[in-house]
């Protein structure tokens, strides 16, 4: 997985640094499918933001927080984003198991055309 880190109007100091990268690989408990995260952190007087964009196969999940801690900020988009991995990989299963169910009935399902006949 490719992790980016941006910071906007602050400096960005290591321990942030390694707070956010810890939490970003934490992520991949959810899905094992991650192909990119970025974060995105900005600062606006007193606001701290975190913003965080993860792709997985062919979609792009975004989560954000917003307080006036930075460490509290990433911890609220992750957690957020967790949130979302979790729906996402149910709905990935949803529609596996849908498919999968669908070919199962058309096979098992018995014949209604009366021309037909049952060897």
């Amino acid at each position: 997985m490719q992790v980016k880190l941006t910071a906007r109007h602050f400096d960005l100091t290591p321990e942030i640094r390694a707070k956010a990268e810890e939490e970003i690989e934490g992520l991949t408990r959810f899905h094992e499918n991650i192909i990119s995260a970025e974060l995105i952190l900005d600062v606006e007087r007193h606001r701290r933001l975190a913003e965080i964009r993860v792709k997985v196969s062919r979609d792009t999940l975004t989560g954000t927080g917003d307080s006036d801690d930075m460490y509290k900020s990433i911890s609220l988009a992750v957690d957020k984003m967790k949130a979302q991995l979790k729906k996402h990989k149910e709905k990935l299963k949803e529609k596996d198991v849908g498919a999968i169910t669908g070919v199962a009935e058309s096979l098992t399902r018995p014949s209604t055309n009366p021309d037909e006949v049952d060897v």
